[in-house]
Formats: C-alpha cells, sequence, structure tokens
C-alpha cells in the first residue's frame, strides 16, 4: 500500500508539472485522476479493513449468537456494497481517463514554448501512449497497408493515380501492370486471408460501376449487331404482342394506353425497350434506366392472366401483366436457411426462388449482363393466381390445407403433388419474376448443349470428368475452335462456381447474331444451395483449359479487393429487392471463398502455361482508341 501512494505522489508531480502549460481542461482531467486515485485507494482500504473485520469476528462470541450475527451482518452489508460500488466505479473512470487524455491532447491548440523542455514532454506522451493502448509505428504500418501482395493495391492505385474524367487507357494499363508483372508462383489472393466487411466511404456499387474496368465502350452498333430495328414510322400495337399465345385472358383485360398522345419509341412499355436494346454484345447496356424501371414493373404491374408453363421438371408459371409484358414466375420452395440435403443428386434439387435473384445481381456485378432482369414478388395466391388462370389444370390443383392455408401444385416432373404443395401463410407466397426475352417468332434463338454438361445419371460420368485433356478436343470443334464463344464459357463457368449451380446442361444465343455473340445464362434457379460446400467440379472447365478473358480476370481481382469485396458489394445489391434479404450471410462469405479459389487455380494456370497463353487481351482495342472488337485467338 506504502509503495502505491508513494508511486500516486510521483505520477501527481509529473502530471500537474505537465499541465501547467495546457488550459483548464487538460488541468481538471489530470486533477480528476488524481483525485480519482487517491479515493480508490482509500476505498480499497476500507474494503480489506472490513474483510479482516468479518474475518476476525468469525471467532468471536458475539458471532456465536443467531440474533448478533444477523445483526452485524445487516449493519455491515450495505456498507460493503458501496465500499465495493464506489471502488468498482472508480475503477472505470480511471479506465476512460487516458481516452479524455488523448481527446484534449489531440485537440489542444496551445503552442509549446522552447523552455518546457520538448524532449521531456515528448517522452511522457510515448510513454503515456504505450500505457494507454496507442498503436505503435508497426501496427500503424500494417493498417496501412493490409497486405504485402503486390496485386493486393490494384483498384486503389488506379483509382487514386487516374485522372476523374481522363484517359481510360493509363487506367487500364495501371490496372494490369500488377496482374503482368507480379510473382507468378505466388497466389493471387491467399486462401489465408479472410476479408470481411469494412465500412467505407459512400456505395461500394457506385465506386464499382464508377471503375474504368466498368466503363468500356462498346464498338459502334451496325443495323446487323442490334436484335430489332426500330421503325419510328410503326405504331406499337400492344395487341400483338400475346395474340399468339394461349394463356392469354380473352376480353379481361383492361386496354393499356400510355400517357402522351401518339407512341414513340421512348414511351414503349419497359419490357419492350429493354427487347429494343439488345445488341451482340450485351443483353442491356451498364446504366440503362430501363432495366431499373422494369424491375419495378415486375413488382407493381397487375397481373392479368397465368398459365403453366410446358416443359421442365419443376412448376413454373407464366404471368401477363396489364402492359402487356410477361415474365417467368419461379414459386417459393425452400427457405433461406436451407441447404440442399446431402443426398440429393444435382439433377433433382430444388429450384430456388432466391438464387434467381441473386444470380441476376451477380451477373450484373460481375459486367457479364447476360442474364434477363429478375425481381422478388409478394402474390396473393387467390387473387393474383387462381381468379386469374384461365388453365384449368392449374385451377384444379388448389386447395386448403389442414392448417386452413391456400396451397396448389400444378403439373411437373418433379415435387407436383399433394405432398410437395406450395402453401401461403395463409394466402401469401414469395417468388422470382424474371423478364420474358423477345418471342422466339420475332426473335430466334439457338439452344446449345453445354461441352461440360453433366451425365445427370447416378452412376454414370460425363467424358469431360474422366478425360483431363477434354478441353483439346473441344478447342478443335465449332464453335470452339474461334471466336469469343470458349472463353464465354469460361465466364459462365466463373459464374456457375460463384453460386454453386452444377445444374448447366444447355445455353442459349441469338440466332441473328450467329457464333459471335454472348450466351445467355438462363435457369439459375439451382445455385446457392450450399454455403458450407464448394463444388470445384464446376471449374473444371477453366482448369483444363486455362483460358480467360483479361477483363474478366482484372475484374475477378478487383472484386477481391476489400475496398469493394463481392459480398459486400452482393449485399448492397439484394437490398434494392422487395424480398430482402435475399441470400443469408454464409451465402455471401462463400462466395468470397470461391472467388479466392478461382483466383488460385488461375494463378496456377498462368504459372504453368505463362501469361499470355491463359489470359486473352480483350482489351488491346480500347487501349489503342479503336471501335473495333478484338476476336481472341484460337489455341
Amino acid at each position: 500500500m506504502w509503495l502505491g501512494i508513494q508511486k500516486l505522489n510521483t505520477e501527481t508531480f509529473s502530471l500537474l508539472k505537465t499541465a501547467r502549460s495546457e488550459d483548464g481542461y487538460v488541468f481538471n482531467v489530470y486533477f480528476i485522476k488524481v483525485a480519482s486515485s487517491v479515493i480508490n485507494i482509500i476505498s480499497d482500504v476500507v474494503s480489506l479493513f472490513i474483510c479482516v473485520l468479518i474475518i476476525c469476528s468469525k471467532y468471536s462470541q458475539l458471532l456465536k449468537q443467531g440474533t448478533m450475527k444477523m445483526i452485524l451482518f445487516r449493519k455491515f452489508r450495505v456498507l460493503i456494497l458501496m465500499v465495493f460500488l464506489i471502488a468498482c466505479s472508480m475503477h472505470i473512470m480511471i479506465d476512460l481517463l487516458p481516452k479524455l487524455e488523448r481527446r484534449s491532447n489531440s485537440g489542444c491548440s496551445c503552442s509549446h514554448t522552447p523552455s518546457e523542455d520538448p524532449q521531456n514532454w515528448a517522452k511522457h506522451r510515448a510513454r503515456s501512449g504505450a500505457e494507454s493502448g496507442w498503436p505503435n509505428k508497426h501496427t500503424l504500418r500494417i493498417l496501412q497497408d493490409f497486405s504485402n501482395e503486390p496485386n493486393s493495391n490494384i483498384s486503389s492505385h488506379s483509382l487514386e493515380k487516374n485522372p476523374k474524367a481522363g484517359n481510360k487507357t493509363e487506367a487500364f494499363k495501371q490496372v494490369e501492370h500488377y496482374a503482368q508483372n507480379g510473382d507468378k508462383k505466388r497466389r493471387f489472393i491467399q486462401d489465408a486471408v479472410v476479408t470481411k466487411n469494412i465500412p467505407v466511404k459512400g456505395s461500394r456499387l457506385l465506386a464499382l460501376f464508377d471503375h474504368p474496368l466498368f466503363k468500356r465502350a462498346l464498338p459502334s452498333l451496325t443495323d446487323e449487331d442490334t436484335l430489332f430495328n426500330v421503325n419510328t414510322d410503326i405504331r406499337f400495337d400492344p395487341n400483338a404482342a400475346t395474340e399468339n399465345q394461349e394463356w392469354h385472358a380473352e376480353g379481361n383485360m383492361e386496354e393499356y394506353t400510355p400517357t402522351g398522345g401518339e407512341l414513340t419509341a421512348d414511351s414503349y412499355p419497359n419490357w419492350l425497350r429493354f427487347h429494343i436494346g439488345i445488341n451482340r454484345y450485351e443483353l442491356y447496356s451498364r446504366h440503362y434506366l430501363v432495366i431499373d424501371a422494369l424491375l419495378r414493373d415486375l413488382v407493381s404491374q397487375r397481373i392479368t392472366s397465368v398459365a403453366m408453363k410446358s416443359g421442365g421438371t419443376q412448376l413454373k408459371l407464366i404471368m401477363t401483366f396489364q402492359n402487356y409484358g410477361q415474365a417467368l414466375f419461379k414459386p417459393m420452395k425452400q427457405t433461406r436457411e436451407q441447404e440442399t440435403p446431402p443426398d440429393f443428386f444435382y439433377f433433382s434439387d430444388f429450384e430456388r426462388h432466391n438464387a434467381e435473384i441473386a444470380a441476376f445481381h451477380l451477373d450484373r456485378i460481375l459486367d457479364f449482363r447476360r442474364v434477363p432482369p429478375v425481381a422478388g414478388r409478394l402474390l396473393n395466391m387467390t387473387k393474383e393466381i387462381k381468379d386469374v388462370t384461365r388453365d384449368k389444370k392449374l385451377w384444379k390443383t388448389f386447395f386448403i390445407s389442414p392448417a386452413n392455408n391456400i396451397c396448389f401444385y400444378g403439373e411437373c416432373s418433379y415435387y407436383c403433388s399433394t405432398e410437395h404443395a406450395l402453401c401461403g401463410k395463409p394466402d401469401q407466397i414469395e417468388g422470382s419474376l424474371a423478364a420474358f426475352l423477345p418471342d422466339l417468332a420475332l426473335a430466334k434463338r439457338k439452344t446449345w448443349r453445354n461441352p461440360w454438361r453433366r451425365s445427370y445419371h447416378k452412376r454414370k460420368k460425363a467424358e469431360w470428368e474422366v478425360d483431363p485433356d477434354y478441353c483439346e478436343e473441344v478447342k478443335q470443334t465449332p464453335p470452339y475452335d474461334s471466336g469469343t464463344r470458349l472463353l464465354d464459357i469460361m465466364d459462365m463457368t466463373i459464374f456457375d462456381f460463384l453460386m454453386g449451380n452444377m445444374d448447366r446442361h444447355h445455353y442459349e444465343t441469338f440466332e441473328k447474331f450467329g457464333n459471335e455473340s454472348f450466351i445467355i445464362h438462363l435457369d439459375n434457379g439451382r445455385g446457392f444451395g450450399k454455403h458450407s460446400h464448394d463444388e470445384v467440379s464446376i471449374l473444371v472447365p477453366l482448369s483444363q483449359c486455362c483460358r480467360v478473358k483479361k477483363s474478366t480476370h482484372l475484374r475477378l481481382q478487383l472484386l477481391a479487393k476489400e475496398e469493394y469485396q463481392l459480398s459486400g458489394l452482393m449485399s448492397e445489391s439484394l437490398l434494392r429487392d422487395k424480398l430482402t434479404p435475399i441470400l443469408i450471410q454464409p451465402h455471401l462469405e462463400a462466395m468470397d471463398r470461391r472467388l479466392r479459389h478461382t483466383l488460385n487455380v488461375l494463378a496456377d494456370c498462368i504459372e504453368k502455361e505463362g501469361y499470355s497463353n491463359v489470359v486473352e487481351d480483350d482489351l488491346a482495342g480500347e487501349r489503342e482508341g479503336g471501335q473495333t472488337h478484338t476476336s481472341p485467338r484460337g489455341r
């Protein structure tokens, strides 16, 4: 105790000496600290005295009598509690005072004169900083540069050094510098590095879309590059949009009449403007405001007709809106927390409505833009399905469950029975609505078998699963022997792996554009089934072929950066949907993990075959300032 008081006197003298040259607030802080230390010592002494008194009195004759024992206990109980309370309060105050001290010192506007011995003052500040837990120089260094990997600062270097409205060529060069000149033998993203959602100023999405990689200009479009050629002299006839469809509700639709008099291209319904905007290189442009308007239409437009979609293994509904647009409805079959059972085959897995929604947002963040717009919607099963459908087969499957909920099951190959009925709460059901692509009579599409299609058999394996050189055969087969098709398959492979989607048996293209066109990513409902498992076999096409677009490679590295981070971008983007939350946190974290694995696979390919043999430079034409579309070489 005497040593504590002596230490207190020494501390008091030092503190008061330092406080002379500072303002009154700092002096008051030090005075409170000294006073609290004195009170703390006194309270500790009193507490110790009381404890000794109780121990000593244990053997006294007074405590042998029950009455005197109770009186003594009651007499000292309040005192003991008060002393302990004061001691705890003093300890808390002492813990808080260093923070107040740092605040006062950082906000001090006074100037110290040379006579104040600045060296001793600096030593005192350094000592007090170390005692109070301030980070040292080594810690600050780690905070400023969280990774020593050259690829870890790609986006920050490009954003800080590039002029805001300046030359995109320099921006691309800075982004590419680390990818080409870095240590190829090291992993691009280490598995040991676990990124977290850190707070950033503003929107992650806006910062991402403002990056030069997301501002690439398209080549000049000709009539051959657009899906439709708009003739402004022809008026839009909404009745022609659905006149050949069997699910058209005859005579029950109210006439859709846009405001503004004459119908021009700008006054077309959003679904039609979406169709008109399709071209050889993209399903929709990056900052096309019509897409956001179309997403709102999917949620708000009145449903006038419903019918079951023919084909497919699970129930899907075709819904027609008041403005004659159409969408594919996939009802909710699983909660967001449920994972696909481990004994389920990929071809018997449920199709999840939230996977369709998340796939659209992921596709846009990856800058592929090959998934039609999808939005979540809460439907009234009675008013918006049963009462408006003219499909008798669908109508007959409605019933009321023992829990008085409205249910239906429709007709399909899997899970269309009373045991797998879709039930509302009591008549509300979630689902995804995917905007329809143009009618096949207006824009024919070609369906292609995925070269890495699975066997869809319980025991058999596909050829690519047993032949490690399978990609060499694919490279010699049209249309994969030239053009961008093989690289587009690699994009689709990465897209599916991030979602965990094993059900990519076919893909489609628009017939008008031939083989020089993007591929459409349809039917993504079997993604996001297992967040605890990464199905690495989905990446076999990438590991066998070792080919990727340079733009895709750079974007993947960008999305692995902590200031962007794929999971944070997805979380922000999905907040815009009416059914948010769309994905639970484990699924978001799984995407970050799978992204790191994808970059590691590409790093292995580059180490084995060389950067120029793996990464196809699809940015060369843009850096040269040209508007030509560069076609990758066959290899």
